[in-house]
């Protein structure tokens, strides 16, 4: 219970938290084992554990740092979150531009670099934002645009369609 009300978990979180937890503790092999599922279920039916609003607030607060769908996506199935909600969590393209942009903002990729980048450096920044989970075309554009106004003309292109994470 302290787990659960001192940070925001998922219920895949939970199991493997208690699981660990009793190896931890060494818990007898031959003793009854609690029901750790039965048990998870009984504090999502309580509403003390939400994957929906796990996924959802996980999702923006990567989203927030620069990272890119694919990052988010990958931590959300570590969290335990079925696919069904990874896919409503996801970004859209809206959403995923805005943080290619902030982590070339963060990071000083591309237009935001205090000197041209030569190629070499143009290749590493391009490294970074592949590992960071964006694509391929958002990491590339980001990287060769020249000017700061032009990376936010981008990225704000598609405001108005509200296709934002769910």
């Amino acid at each position: 219970m302290n787990y659960v009300a001192r940070f925001a978990t998922s219920s895949g979180k939970l199991e493997a938290y208690l699981a660990r937890k009793l190896r931890e503790r060494g818990w007898d092999e031959g003793e009854a084992a609690p029901d750790i599922p039965a048990l998870v279920a009984d504090f999502v039916s309580r509403g003390y554990v939400d994957d929906e609003a796990y996924a959802r607030a996980r999702s923006e607060g990567l989203l927030a740092r620069g990272y890119g769908a694919r990052r988010v996506g990958e931590a959300l199935r570590q969290a335990g979150i079925g696919e069904t909600l990874r896919e409503a969590a996801s970004p859209g393209e809206a959403a995923a531009r805005r943080a290619a942009l902030r982590l070339a903002e963060k990071r000083r990729f591309g237009p935001f670099a205090l000197e041209a980048p030569d190629q070499a450096r143009r290749e590493k920044q391009l490294a970074a934002m592949l590992r960071a989970g964006h694509s391929f075309a958002h990491a590339r554009l980001l990287v060769e645009l020249t000017s700061p106004e032009s990376a936010r003309e981008w990225a704000e292109e598609l405001e108005d369609d509200d296709d934002d994470t769910a």
